[in-house]
């Protein structure tokens, strides 16, 4: 038996129902995640059967965007084609039953529990709800506030820095600028991120309070700028001191999960060769 999914019947029926869907969202022109971050899964759908958003006449009622408090998820179900990822991600993949299915047929619609706001619902923030969406109706909140134009954002794969787990994202750049971040599906992560990663594994980059050159203290609690030779030489000397007068199990190592591998092979390596020492641990076990 021979089955068929690409004859022009079957492309005839898809491009139908792409166009009873589109009869029932706003204008995807005026989708912010397809104008600001790149085309969607529902938008490369409709370009590839030519579906039209004016073909059939538009009678569900616009929908609200909902404005809860909550700075990572940005809600419009005006886009929302009812196809339930969502809330099967966060039930069944998060276990999180954050939000469910409100009403039945033409009228149901995405709901948190007793309409409260998801700040106030179960909801982890894993950034899952926004990642399954194939239309921008749940975004990422600080992206879509951006000044910024889809044709422009790159995107480039790497590793959540946040832990020792090791998390594949995609990192997304606007003129060399880091503006997000989404899950890559790698084998470490399969997909997923934490709230962390998925909305915070960048922002440090930018920050003004992110430290770039040495600081030593000074009596009365104030730092002053230094050299790397200087601050090198006198981390040693207090290395050397302390082992001198208690001993070289008197120094701890702590290494660190937001690291390469190889970095922390060094520290540990720096503990039992340079210092004399086993007391080195690392973040990921605390």
């Amino acid at each position: 038996m021979d089955v068929a999914t690409h004859t022009d019947e079957m492309r005839s029926y898809r491009k139908t129902l792409l166009e009873m869907l589109l009869s029932e969202m706003a204008s995807p022109n005026n989708n912010p995640y397809s104008n600001k971050v790149g085309p969607t899964e529902f938008d490369r759908a409709v370009e590839e059967y030519e579906a039209k958003w004016d073909a059939l006449p538009h009678l569900r009622p616009r929908v609200k965007a909902e404005h809860d408090e909550n700075p990572f998820i940005q809600r419009d179900y005006d886009y929302c084609i009812a196809c339930y990822r969502c809330t099967n991600i966060c039930n069944d993949w998060e276990q999180a039953a954050a939000i469910t299915v409100d009403g039945r047929g033409q009228d149901s619609s995405i709901f948190t529990f007793f309409g409260n706001e998801l700040i106030d619902s179960p909801c982890t923030f894993c950034g899952q709800c926004i990642n399954t969406c194939p239309t921008g109706a749940l975004t990422d909140r600080k992206v879509v506030s951006q000044d910024i134009s889809a044709e422009d954002v790159d995107r480039t794969q790497s590793v959540c820095p946040y832990c020792g787990v090791g998390c594949g994202i995609e990192i997304l750049t606007h003129d060399g600028e880091i503006i997000g971040a989404e899950p890559d599906f790698t084998a470490a992560s399969r997909g997923s991120l934490c709230v962390k990663g998925q909305f915070a594994s960048w922002e440090f980059v930018r920050s003004e309070d992110r430290l770039r050159h040495p600081l030593i203290k000074q009596p009365g609690g104030t730092f002053r700028k230094a050299s790397w030779d200087e601050a090198l030489d006198l981390v040693s000397s207090k290395f050397k001191d302390a082992i001198a007068d208690e001993g070289p199990d008197s120094v701890v190592c702590w290494a660190s999960a937001r690291v390469v591998t190889e970095a922390n092979y060094l520290m540990q390596k720096f503990a039992r060769v340079a210092v004399g020492t086993n007391n080195i641990d690392n973040c990921s076990r605390t």
